[in-house]
């Protein structure tokens, strides 16, 4: 079903050396959970086929995957391991971000790009516990003052996926100078900078999202990269559109092995595999309606944003198909569940690790409470609107 999405050759070449490189990341996704540890193998081969730089631009030196093309990749290497998908998600998201925006002065986006094609990784750093998701309008605690020296920042910050790979963080911070929200681009071996290990979920166990901890860690005046009129940037961002990716891809691991389950399980009673079963057939067709569903709209919304002109129509789209992926996944793998049945939640089987992933996505921005509030005060502006012309 997910062949009917892949439209060039340069979709095909990484889909084919993501599957080089499938079995490997699939045997350690299982040890990653359980262990509640990064997926450092996996990080590793993904490092060895330049991973990091497919949304770095052409003209940067790197592949220059456009958001759909993003979308593909990460929903496949979800199926392989979604902690490994998400946590390398935010370096593709983050970069294809700041270079499609332009967000930082252009000698430092030349700068920077040499070490993206070097393998470095980044993520924000944004989230605290006293705010909550920055999208919300929290001020953060960690705050940044002005000194001969440079920037001093101390604070903690929370969520910092990906946090042991993660060459620099992309960290806000307030500036009391400036009155507002700063973020301060900041390598991993500034003194003062630790990772404190305290990521203790039954969910994405396997991202690492640590606690960063900034103590009078100093960064050069120059590192203070973005100064941002809105506390989540403002403009539509489509490559947020890497998060639902990664739980359509554990939808579709969850969607496989209860197919395969279906057609190879039978029961004594039975003189064919379950699949025969009109009540399993309901289930796993509702699971392929669910599946279409969800790819048209978060494909549908990639390709929009990728046409320059039809990105500036979207309004809510990509919070939208966050939404729209992100409950439809948890629902494919109840599904997958209760085809299954008992047996899928075993230890050893890897519906009960789908199960706990896919539910993650409920709590990565933007939430469905603000989705759906937007989406009612968009209409009433609409409607006031159109009584006024």
């Amino acid at each position: 079903m997910k062949e009917l999405f892949v439209k060039t050759e340069q979709q095909r070449h990484w889909l084919e050396q993501l599957a080089s490189i499938a079995e490997p990341i699939k045997a350690e996704a299982r040890e990653v959970d359980e262990q509640s540890r990064f997926p450092l193998e996996a990080h590793k081969l993904l490092q060895q086929i330049d991973y990091p730089k497919l949304t770095l631009p052409k003209e940067y030196g790197g592949e220059g995957l456009s958001v759909y093309d993003m979308v593909l990749i990460q929903e496949t290497l979800a199926s392989y391991d979604e902690n490994a998908s998400l946590s390398l998600g935010w370096t593709l998201g983050v970069i294809g971000e700041l270079y499609e925006k332009k967000l930082w002065a252009e000698d430092l986006l030349q700068v920077f790009a040499k070490e993206v094609k070097a393998g470095a990784t980044i993520n924000r750093a944004a989230s605290e516990a006293a705010t909550g998701s920055p999208t919300r309008g929290g001020r953060p605690g960690t705050n940044a003052v002005s000194t001969t020296n440079g920037w001093l920042l101390n604070g903690r910050k929370i969520f910092t996926t990906a946090s042991p790979v993660l060459d620099y963080f992309l960290t806000s911070a307030w500036v009391e100078e400036k009155g507002q929200v700063g973020f301060f681009l900041i390598h991993k071996d500034v003194p003062g900078l630790s990772i404190e290990e305290n990521w203790e979920m039954s969910a994405m166990r396997g991202t690492s999202s640590h606690d960063l901890v900034l103590q009078d860690v100093v960064v050069p005046h120059k590192y203070l990269v973005e100064l941002p009129s809105h506390p989540s940037g403002g403009k539509i961002n489509g490559w947020l559109l890497h998060i639902p990716a990664t739980y359509l891809g554990i939808a579709q691991a969850a969607r496989d092995y209860a197919l395969h389950f279906a057609n190879h399980h039978q029961p004594n009673s039975l003189n064919a595999p379950i699949s025969s079963l009109p009540n399993v057939q309901q289930l796993l067709g509702e699971i392929e309606l669910k599946l279409q569903q969800a790819r048209f709209v978060i494909y549908g919304v990639a390709e929009a944003y990728d046409d320059s002109v039809r990105r500036e129509t979207l309004t809510n789209e990509i919070a939208v198909a966050k939404h729209t992926v992100t409950n439809i996944a948890i629902d494919v793998v109840d599904k997958a569940m209760r085809i299954v049945g008992a047996k899928s939640l075993q230890l050893s089987n890897p519906l009960q690790r789908y199960y706990r992933n896919v539910r993650a996505g409920l709590h990565n921005p933007p939430m469905d409470d603000m989705t759906i509030i937007k989406l009612a005060t968009s209409a009433i502006e609409q409607q006031k609107n159109s009584e006024k012309q």
